[in-house]
């Protein structure tokens, strides 16, 4: 299969652009399209603008249209192209060339996998790596610079938390910080707004939470435009690589956003980004002074901001409404003061922008809510399409007003099923019953849709289907799911990664789905994801993955 399907890829495409025929016509054993007018099919026929023309049976269209060039794909499946709602792009690149310290079962493994990643680390490099996870280790406590300092005394070394909201740093690293202009002394009492120093007897112990993290990373040589690019292709080539057609990239920079429409501009972008402006910056500016961004070839598109409530659970940022159980005395952080963000939520209101904003703790998404509510007002009714980005733990009472202001919940499975080992420590038995409840938000009314927040997590939107519909991780456990009567059918699932992804980011008239007038946008799979049990959904074969009807990947 996998070999005629690459022998016929070759023969109707290796002509390119130039050569290709106006209508293509490709059959396979199934077509989910995601449309509920018409749910499955046998063939789709495209024209050379990438645009589908017609869907339905193989007979009926090979009829219609006989001029066209014919690729059958024998007994593969094809699936819309996976649309990942809420990811980070260049993060992914910069990840992919750092150490990968995900997974690690403690410190000394860690270490270990830095040994080996220094071997090859330049002179004068700081030694970088993400993914960590505290609660994966035996004794669950923040690491120190003392845990590094024996195996590397002398190179800065600065690690990053697997979600991003805190980092560990060495002592040369709090070293290089302390001495860089500007920066204010460490040691203290002293917090800095949306942050905290986690501190021994006075003295930063190693480890900075969310806006805390600056104070080291301000100390860290900017990355060059050689490598900022080659950061950016590599995490394209892993998103096409695992069937993503579509990525909304959330908190994307004015250099980052010139940085891909340069790629667009040379025909680099082998997928669609919907890019979300990072925060009450620049690239916001750009936005309300020139107007909503979109590339002349539909690949990139500017159209919303993406904000910040508060930090994550795992590093016991998450903004609670009470104490954490497992921590006395702390209800989280806020990232972003009530004020300012409601003055950025009316910016970007005034200026047309769609606004996403990142919210784990409850009292974090409730501050969204509330002031969603205050600034949309009556337009609550409206098309606005303004999303809570993760919408993790939500006090039960909470939930319907998703639905009544129409606020797109955008969760991500794998977090569910990476939190679930400690989440219950950290919040109590009462509130996980508003915890990673995608069921709850479905039935009411909620218009959900689906990510993984790589490179927080994976990148491979396979796992994210088997999470959302197991709710266990990849061995099984536990027996039935977490808190399973909150999974979701294989259906709803890729609904989640496909058409509603595309409606969240204003693109239902293009992609999400299989239909006249839609762009040619698929995954060609071995099997198929409504049939399979769904524990194995994780193990689905990608065949190929195509944008405007051609190959941007092929497996070998």
């Amino acid at each position: 299969m996998r070999r005629t399907l690459c022998f016929l890829a070759a023969i109707a495409f290796a002509a390119g652009a130039a050569q290709a025929a106006e209508l293509r016509l490709l059959t396979a054993a199934r077509i989910h399209t995601s449309d509920p007018a018409s749910s499955t099919a046998e063939a789709l026929v495209w024209d050379a603008s990438g645009r589908i023309l017609a869907v339905g049976s193989a007979e009926d269209l090979r009829g219609r249209h006989p001029q066209a060039e014919t690729m059958d794909l024998g007994d593969a499946v094809v699936i819309p192209g996976l649309i990942d709602a809420h990811a980070h792009l260049m993060n992914l690149g910069y990840a992919l060339m750092s150490a990968d310290l995900a997974g690690a079962r403690s410190k000394d493994e860690v270490i270990e996998r830095l040994r080996t990643y220094a071997d090859a680390l330049p002179d004068g490099a700081w030694l970088r790596g993400r993914g960590w996870d505290q609660n994966l280790w035996p004794e669950k406590a923040f690491p120190t610079a003392a845990d590094l300092d024996a195996a590397f005394p002398d190179i800065p070394v600065w690690l990053e938390r697997v979600d991003g909201h805190a980092g560990w740093a060495n002592s040369a690293a709090l070293r290089a910080a302390a001495q860089r202009d500007g920066t204010p002394a460490l040691d203290g009492d002293w917090q800095p707004d949306g942050g905290r120093i986690v501190r021994e007897d006075g003295a930063p112990s190693g480890v900075f939470v969310d806006a805390a993290m600056a104070l080291v990373e301000d100390a860290i040589p900017a990355a060059d435009a050689a490598l900022r690019e080659q950061a950016l292709e590599r995490a394209l080539a892993a998103a096409v690589r695992n069937g993503l057609t579509g990525v909304h990239d959330m908190g994307v920079s004015r250099a980052d956003l010139a940085l891909y429409r340069r790629f667009a501009g040379a025909g680099r972008l082998p997928l669609r980004v919907s890019a979300y402006a990072d925060g009450d910056g620049d690239a916001l500016d750009d936005l309300c002074r020139d107007g909503l961004y979109r590339h002349a070839d539909g690949r990139l598109r500017m159209q919303g901001v993406k904000l910040y409530m508060d930090g994550a659970l795992g590093s016991r940022g998450a903004a609670l409404l009470a104490d954490y159980s497992d921590e006395p005395g702390n209800d989280g952080l806020l990232l972003t003061e009530p004020k300012a963000f409601a003055a950025a939520v009316r910016k970007a209101r005034g200026c047309g922008v769609q606004v996403a904003t990142h919210a784990i703790g409850d009292r974090g998404n409730r501050l969204v809510l509330d002031t969603y509510a205050e600034a949309l007002g009556a337009r609550a009714e409206g098309d606005h399409r303004w999303r809570v980005e993760h919408a993790q733990i939500v006090a039960l009472e909470d939930i319907p007003r998703f639905a009544q202001l129409r606020v797109i919940a955008s969760m991500q499975p794998t977090h569910a099923t990476s939190d679930m080992p400690w989440a219950g420590d950290r919040l109590g038995e009462e509130r996980l019953a508003g915890a990673y409840a995608w069921r709850r938000f479905l039935d009411a009314g909620t218009r959900l849709v689906l990510g993984s927040d790589f490179p927080v997590e994976s990148v491979d939107p396979r796992l994210g289907l088997y999470a959302a519909a197991t709710r266990q991780d990849r061995d099984g456990r536990p027996p039935g799911g977490w808190l399973a009567e909150q999974k979701l059918t294989a259906a709803e699932a890729l609904r989640g990664f496909t058409a509603d992804a595309a409606y969240a980011g204003r693109a239902e008239d293009e992609v999400g789905r299989l239909s006249p007038g839609l762009r040619a946008d698929f995954v060609v799979l071995a099997e198929d994801p409504l049939t399979v049990p769904v524990e194995r959904l994780d193990e689905l074969t990608i065949l190929s993955t195509w944008v405007d009807g051609v190959p941007v990947y092929e497996a070998e």
